[in-house]
Formats: C-alpha cells, structure tokens, sequence
C-alpha cells in the first residue's frame, strides 16, 4: 500500500511541476496567444491566473496548441 501511495504522490508532484512550468511561460507568453486583450491588462491580473494556469494546464496546452496551428 505504501508503494502506491508513493506513486500516486510522485505522479501528483509531476503533474505540479509541469503545471508550474507552464505556468510560468501562460503568465511570461501563452496567455497573449490566447486573448489578445490580455496585453492591455496589467501584470497582476495575469498573476491571478497562475493558479488556474497551474492546475489545468492540459487544457490550455491544447487550446494554444489549436489557437497556432489555425492561424
């Protein structure tokens, strides 16, 4: 049991990570590409968006990964 419990945390970690990672590049990048309007905003509106940026980044992985590809 302990093992899985180990497991499940370290993939939980993972997950965290990579949701950290992108998030950083969805507050510095992905959000412009997202919404354009986003420009004329300030720095910490953007940060506000950190957190959820963090925890579904699949999604919007996916959805700036659409937005360029259809331009």
């Amino acid at each position: 049991m302990l093992i899985i419990i180990e497991i499940f945390v370290n993939l939980l970690l993972g997950y965290f990570i990579f949701g950290l990672l992108f998030g950083i590049y969805f507050f510095i990048k992905g959000a412009f590409k997202l919404d354009e309007l986003i420009i004329e905003s300030k720095w910490t509106v953007r940060l506000l968006l950190l957190p959820g940026a963090i925890g579904l980044w699949p999604l919007l992985l996916m959805k700036i990964i659409r937005k360029t590809t259809t331009k």
